[in-house]
């Protein structure tokens, strides 16, 4: 009897076990599409701001080239070898040097973002001067409103706006503003990216990269040629 009822249980079960299972699958298909669709839409939204991005870079061709100027770059892949982190220096040393024609004051990037510069070279290994760095002060200009500033070091994991003008306090209080370096003085290519400003205070500037987490930078050095 009891053969019997367990065999009639499960076969009056497997339609609605079945059911459930079909019910089951239609929700994650659902869920498939629903998320294709948001990928979608971000995809959309990345070409249309890929297309925005390409017409600003020949704007930018067009507008040096109507000045007679070029910015040639080259790029230094080194390995972090030593991380000198004390209250007042922040810097690190990278295995390349003078051998691979890098020079004081060259840019160093974590990826896209700026890091710092190189202070000191020798024949195989340099020391790089961190953002972060009390001593380290860099010319930034603050997008969207195109305003110029200049960031410090604080010793500490961010940094500090100086020499901005009071008129724009509004607009840095209700915009989000990205740093970047301005190029003015020729020290770094323009247009890399530093840091965002703090919500919370105007003055301070969170950095794109951790200091701590490095293990491989990019160093590059740029001249700028100018026939008028």
């Amino acid at each position: 009897i009891n053969e019997i009822i367990y065999r009639a249980s499960f076969l009056i079960s497997a339609p609605e076990n079945k059911i459930q299972n079909i019910n089951s699958q239609l929700k994650d298909h659902l869920e498939i599409y629903d998320n294709y669709k948001d990928i979608e839409s971000e995809l959309k939204r990345l070409k249309q701001k890929e297309l925005s991005i390409n017409f600003l870079k020949m704007e930018n061709q067009k507008l040096r080239k109507l000045i007679d100027e070029t910015i040639n770059s080259n790029e230094v892949i080194a390995k972090v070898i030593i991380d000198r982190e004390s209250p007042f220096l922040k810097s690190i040393i990278i295995n390349k040097g003078t051998k691979e024609k890098l020079k004081i004051g060259m840019a160093v990037l974590d990826e896209v973002y700026l890091v710092g510069k190189i202070i000191e070279v020798n024949y195989t290994n340099s020391r790089v001067l961190l953002l972060s760095d009390l001593n380290s002060k860099i010319p930034v200009i603050l997008e969207p409103i195109g305003m110029q500033a200049i960031v410090s070091g604080t010793g500490g994991d961010a940094g500090k706006i100086q020499y901005t003008k009071e008129e724009y306090g509004n607009e840095i209080k209700t915009q989000e503003l990205i740093a970047y370096t301005s190029g003015l003085g020729g020290l770094f290519k323009p247009g890399l990216p530093v840091g965002k400003i703090s919500k919370d205070d105007i003055n301070k500037i969170n950095f794109f990269s951790d200091f701590k987490q490095f293990e491989y930078v990019k160093i590059i050095s740029h001249n700028i040629e100018e026939n008028n």
